[in-house]
């Protein structure tokens, strides 16, 4: 139970951001005992890869904050975070941490299951995300764009570290995660219909 949470948040964590979730479990597994990574994903840990992953994450992090810079960023990542979600559950899922000592056969012998769980996991945030950052630019003029970011990268480095130590709060993020999902549903639809509303005017009065 407590690998597929770790997993999940790993997964979800990438969703909001590719890079930190993957940095987090190579900077834990090079220089902590907190978690050690399975021979397949040991790679993580590789300073090398760490230092491209740090690049990749400080352009990231710059592109995400500026308005329509963030549009064009979301698009690329539409590939790229699904990616890195299946590679974070499936390291996740199957490494040692301190809340999983023998992680399941079960992910072992189905190596697929947790990269294509990972990937939807993923996939599903960052199409969240992509929605609710149009919303959060037109109703702010832009100027909330580096706010939702920042908040966004807190929160993912906030589940990344949760799912490795503490697993069962993943769930709490992940309510949190479908209250916002639901939240900007609601405020999309209600801005569609004020749009529909004042077109109607327009055309009554015009």
């Amino acid at each position: 139970m407590f690998e597929v949470l770790t997993g999940t948040g790993l997964a979800a964590s990438a969703g909001l951001n590719a890079y930190i979730p993957l940095l987090t479990m190579g900077l834990l597994a090079r220089y902590t005992d907190a978690i050690e990574l399975p021979a397949a994903s040991a790679w993580l840990a590789n300073g090398w890869t760490l230092t491209i992953l740090a690049i990749l994450l400080a352009i990231e992090v710059v592109a995400d904050k500026v308005p329509v810079v963030d549009h064009f960023n979301d698009m690329v990542q539409t590939f790229v975070r699904p990616t890195a979600g299946g590679l974070a559950f499936g390291a996740g899922s199957a490494s040692e941490t301190v809340t999983v000592a023998d992680p399941g056969a079960f992910f072992t012998s189905h190596q697929w299951v947790p990269i294509v769980a990972g990937m939807v996991i993923a996939l599903g945030v960052h199409g969240v995300k992509a929605a609710a950052r149009p919303v959060v630019n037109a109703s702010t003029a832009g100027f909330g764009a580096p706010v939702a970011s920042t908040a966004e990268d807190f929160g993912s480095v906030v589940l990344s570290l949760l799912a490795i130590v503490l697993p069962v709060l993943v769930l709490i993020g992940l309510g949190v995660m479908v209250w916002f999902a639901v939240w900007v549903v609601r405020r999309r639809s209600r801005r569609k219909r004020e749009r529909l509303e004042a077109v109607d005017t327009r055309q009554l009065f015009g």
